[in-house]
């Protein structure tokens, strides 16, 4: 650990070293030494002041007689102090000593009894030895000196001149700021310098006037005495009127000395080279910033024009391969249509290789079928085969065309199936059923948890999951299907009786569907009572004797799916249309398809009379 000490004498580093508790082999306890390594600090000096203020030799001046007899004792403080004590050229600048020394030769010289020992007649009360007497208890105590030099009648507190300034700018601006300087509180005051000072300088001048702190005070100068108040309220308002008159005072003077600065400031030929200097840099940087922004402008440009050029070329080269498959399937399209007009022709030239007119009908259906399967070059290879084997070519045509629609049929089918069967997968968990138990749950639940409870839905959801019943795969309640629910039942007012009544109500068409093994949603339990209603004449679930296993979705979509696939020209059609929609038998799907057809000339009946109508 170092530690530095700076002092004005200082020469030398004091150094500290260390020592460390440890413990020796043996587990003794040491105390170990540990010196640093010395090293040589460069310890910085206090810099010497620009000018040293070097005390000046003081004459003390005679005072002439005349002008001390002329002197009021009455009006002392408004007297020169100074000139009194034979200092008037001094001033300020006189020392403590020398005004000891002037005041004990104006008392050898001028004391009363000095006086009346030459014959001189003295005036007890007012003799002019008070005006010396005040003028070194004046000046004699540091204070009341203080309090005289700020209002020094001998300084001048007036600016240069505008033309003085132009004239020589240094010489005048210097004389006023070293005047100035007198009542600066720090040492060391920076003198203005010349044209060629450093910007360093001139700037921590200007800094340090600007920042200018003044020991100037006017007590001096105060109106009242507060010695002489009766009281202490009147004190206290002398008080007041003094430091309010003071305050004014110095605002005053530090105003002059802002002006003066600002004055030189706005003058000083160096600040307006510094000004220049400055705007140039920034000309130049702008220039710089400009020179860059075009720049980098201009390779963006560049960038971008490549960019345009390399798309335009892109979308040139695809449109050209664009054309180029264009034109081939022109092409192609064109020897499609000239073999397919071939083909025809061959048939037609051919009477359709047919001998009876049942045949010549079934084979013109297989030219369209042949025309649309084959592709241009399998027709070409046709035509060939035709020219040699006729009859027997075509009909081989015929058949490999018909067992590619077929197979092209059952893989559309197989992918549909397995696409529906995968969705049934997905949805193999059902909602929750409500159940009576539920119900009643819910109703338990609300009035447990009334309105105003904090999540209340969410609150009542869990209740029902932790107390209801559910099946294996069955879904847990959540807040909207029990806000939902309990919108149905009572509109959200669970504290009439009606509610229980349709939770009841709910419960026993619950039960009657268990009796009748019909597992299905609400919502499409409704369709197909709707379904039903319409079937049967307008007869209700209630008025039905028995109840068949409603169509799901999936199972409606299948047998759609089945009867665009297979026409009614399709041979045991209902048979293959029975195979693709699982768990249905032919007359299941015959009945079904009778219903549907009954249940759309009913709605185009009803959309007919309703036309009608209008």
């Amino acid at each position: 650990m170092c530690e530095v000490r700076l002092t004005e004498k200082c020469t030398t580093v004091a150094l500290r070293y260390r020592f460390v508790f440890k413990r020796n082999e043996n587990g003794d306890p040491t105390l170990e030494y540990l010196p640093h390594a010395v090293k040589k600090l460069e310890i910085p000096s206090t810099p010497p002041p620009e000018e040293e203020q070097k005390e000046e030799e003081v004459e003390i001046e005679e005072v002439d007689v005349k002008y001390l007899r002329s002197l009021d004792p009455k009006e002392w403080k408004k007297q020169d102090h100074y000139k009194v004590l034979g200092l008037e050229n001094a001033r300020i600048k006189a020392s403590d000593e020398i005004i000891k020394t002037a005041y004990r030769k104006m008392v050898l010289k001028h004391h009363p009894d000095k006086r009346k020992a030459q014959g001189e007649e003295i005036r007890t009360d007012d003799d002019y030895f008070t005006c010396i007497t005040m003028a070194y208890e004046t000046l004699g105590n540091s204070i009341k000196r203080r309090s005289y030099d700020s209002v020094d009648p001998e300084f001048d507190d007036s600016l240069p001149l505008q033309s003085d300034i132009k004239q020589d700018f240094f010489k005048t601006l210097s004389f006023y700021f070293d005047l100035n300087s007198r009542w600066c509180e720090k040492k060391h005051v920076p003198k203005l310098g010349d044209l060629d000072s450093p910007r360093e300088k001139v700037e921590y001048f200007y800094s340090f006037w600007y920042d200018f702190k003044s020991w100037r005070e006017y007590s001096y100068e105060d109106e009242e005495d507060k010695d002489k108040c009766q009281d202490r309220e009147e004190r206290r308002y002398v008080d007041k009127i003094n430091k309010a008159e003071r305050l004014r005072k110095k605002k005053e003077e530090m105003a002059r000395i802002r002006s003066l600065v600002d004055l030189a400031y706005n003058a000083d030929p160096r600040i307006a080279k510094f000004k220049q200097e400055d705007k140039d840099k920034k000309l130049a940087a702008k220039k710089a910033r400009q020179t860059a922004a075009q720049q980098k402008k201009e390779e963006e440009e560049k960038l971008l024009r490549e960019a345009k050029l390399a798309k335009e070329k892109a979308e040139a080269e695809e449109k050209a391969k664009i054309e180029a498959k264009r034109l081939e399937r022109e092409a192609q399209k064109k020897a499609l249509k000239k073999e397919r007009k071939i083909f025809r022709d061959t048939c037609k030239s051919s009477n359709y290789f047919s001998e009876k007119e049942s045949e010549r009908i079934n084979n013109m259906m297989a030219v369209d079928q042949i025309c649309e399967v084959f592709s241009a070059l399998e027709l070409a290879e046709l035509n060939k085969n035709l020219k040699n084997n006729g009859k027997q070519a075509f009909a081989k045509a015929m058949s490999e065309s018909q067992a590619r629609i077929e197979e092209e049929k059952k893989s559309v089918l197989e992918t549909y199936t397995q696409k529906v069967t995968e969705q049934l997968q997905n949805t193999n968990i059902a909602n929750p059923e409500w159940t009576n138990d539920n119900l009643q749950l819910l109703i338990k639940a609300v009035n447990l948890f009334p309105a105003g409870t904090n999540q209340r839905w969410d609150v009542v959801a869990n209740f029902l999951n932790q107390h209801g019943t559910f099946t294996e795969n069955t879904r847990k309640f959540n807040s909207k299907m029990v806000l939902a629910k309990a919108k149905d039942l009572q509109s959200t007012d669970f504290s009439k009786n009606n509610l229980k009544e349709a939770a009841n109500k709910q419960a026993f068409d619950n039960l009657k569907k268990e009796k009748r093994n019909v597992v299905v949603t609400a919502d499409e339990s409704k369709k197909i009572d709707d379904e039903k209603i319409a079937i049967n004449g307008g007869m209700t679930n209630g008025e039905l004797k028995q109840v068949d296993k409603p169509w799901t979705t999936q199972e409606q979509q299948l047998l759609e799916q089945a009867l665009k696939t297979y026409p009614a020209s399709t041979q045991e059609r209902w048979d293959k249309i029975a195979d693709c929609v699982p768990g249905r038998t032919k007359k299941d799907c015959m009945k079904r398809y009778k219903e549907l057809v009954e249940i759309i000339k009913a709605k185009k009946a009803a959309q007919t009379a309703g036309g009608a109508t209008k």
